[in-house]
């Protein structure tokens, strides 16, 4: 937790880089140099020094940055894994910071204090370290990132029994309770008729599919619609998954996640925007009920799509959302999803895929995600590959005859769903840590949301 004030007992954290370390060194004291020379601190990248005092009690604790060149370049990582592995008590910085460096920080800290344990029957120990807010941080954009990445994290966390199309609707609600906003849930014969696409994929799971879709702020504000995938569980359908393919299929409504925790900072920030939120929530379940390949759904736009494979379900929910969105004409759709393996294969977890119709859009969101440290990478909508999703009966096929290009045949399969002058932002992300390091633990990421929404803070200031 990151506090205001600064209580009697506070010590000092110093964050040193490897190039500045004979330097800071030398500014110490005898004992506390003898302490750090037995402890081999090299200020290498993570590496945290605590020293006591001539009372036993922790007086002083290093972080090391590693090659760090400068403060300005911290990053909210540097920070995330210290509230695990200070001792308890309050610590405040030494080194003075810019606002943005005091900011990442701060934010990092309370990123790194996130904890979820709605199953465990004993908890944890509460985090006892505390951090005294760093001079210049932006405390309330702190608050309502920390909050909002929270609750994506949640959400992504949450197995599907529990967080199935009527409970990711019931989230949304209580999201739009909180900031006065207002949610129209679609679903049963009314979601069959007007996006069929939708109430196929969802039509063989226990509990039924359905579209959210929440509306906040003014209407003669510029239009921004966010669309998140929210495939609560995918089996793959007819088309089964392998088992260690299912086991993190809980987060393939990640997008959906990062599409909430975007308009909650949207909302509390109350940027002028007329925000809209699109979810089509499902579970790509296997029952008699099920699509099937060779299947030929009908779609909002009007457009056939003959069903080369169940397990590419979430195009098949995206493109009914994009469709509806694009009607009002938004000055900025953005849809989020967890869309393919081959993003993953191309890129990696931590590098989600980002396409879209606007260069200067999408250059503009690579750069923001640089300067915070959640990176977006642009990837081309190839055209040549638009010829792949042909189908012999029907308007198009919603896969690829072939393996290559995985990731850029979904993004063209989305876009024939996107009016040609609309501003149109599509991200392929993971949704998933898949290793430990220090506060970013094995689980949900919530990737993009800062990123996007420093775009559209930029595009709309507040008042």
């Amino acid at each position: 937790m990151v506090h205001t004030g600064e209580p009697p007992d506070s010590r000092p954290l110093w964050l040193v880089a490897e190039t500045r370390l004979p330097e800071w060194l030398a500014a110490q004291s005898a004992s506390t140099r003898a302490w750090l020379e037995a402890m081999r601190f090299k200020a290498e990248r993570q590496q945290l020094a605590v020293w006591p005092g001539e009372d036993g009690r922790p007086a002083g604790a290093a972080l090391g940055l590693g090659a760090l060149r400068s403060l300005d370049a911290l990053e909210l990582w540097h920070a995330a894994g210290l509230p695990d592995r200070l001792p308890a008590g309050s610590w405040r910085l030494v080194d003075p910071l810019s606002p943005q460096s005091a900011t990442a920080v701060a934010l990092g800290w309370e990123y790194g204090s996130y904890r979820y344990e709605r199953y465990r029957s004993t908890t944890r120990p509460a985090i006892a370290a505390q951090l005294e807010s760093p001079a210049g941080a932006d405390l309330a954009l702190v608050r309502r990132t920390a909050r909002a990445l929270a609750l994506a994290r949640d959400l992504i966390n949450t197995p599907a029994e529990d967080l199935h199309p009527a409970a990711l609707a019931a989230e949304a609600r209580a999201l739009a309770l909180r900031h006065e906003a207002t949610v129209e849930v679609i679903e049963g014969e009314a979601l069959r008729r007007d996006y069929p696409a939708i109430h196929a994929v969802g039509r063989a799971a226990a509990i039924g599919p359905c579209l959210i879709d929440l509306r906040w702020g003014v209407a003669s504000h510029p239009r921004v619609t966010l669309v998140g995938k929210g495939v609560c569980f995918d089996s793959g359908g007819l088309d089964l998954k392998p088992a260690a393919g299912m086991l993190l299929m809980k987060k393939d409504m990640g997008g959906a996640a990062c599409a909430l925790a975007l308009a909650d900072m949207v909302m509390d920030a109350r940027l002028p925007v007329r925000l809209r939120v699109l979810i089509p929530a499902v579970e790509n379940a296997v029952s008699a009920g099920a699509f099937r390949p060779g299947d030929i759904i009908r779609t909002r736009k009007g457009l056939s799509v003959e069903i080369g494979n169940t397990d590419a379900e979430g195009r098949l929910v995206l493109c009914e959302a994009l469709a509806a969105a694009d009607v009002e004409q938004p000055t900025l759709l953005v849809d989020l999803a967890t869309l393919t393996g081959a993003a993953r294969v191309a890129l990696g977890p931590e590098l989600p895929a980002l396409f879209g119709s606007n260069e200067t859009t999408v250059a503009t969101l690579a750069a923001h995600g640089r300067a915070l440290a959640d990176p977006v990478w642009p990837m081309p909508l190839w055209s040549g590959y638009d010829e792949d999703l042909s189908s012999r009966v029907a308007d198009l096929n919603n896969v690829s005859s072939g393996t290559f290009a995985g990731a850029i045949i979904g993004a063209l399969f989305l876009r024939r769903f996107v009016g040609e002058g609309t501003d149109w932002l599509h991200v392929d992300l993971y949704g998933w840590n898949p290793k430990d390091r220090p506060g970013r633990p094995l689980g949900a990421e919530a990737q993009s949301v800062r990123a996007l929404y420093a775009l559209l803070a930029e595009r709309h200031p507040a008042g």
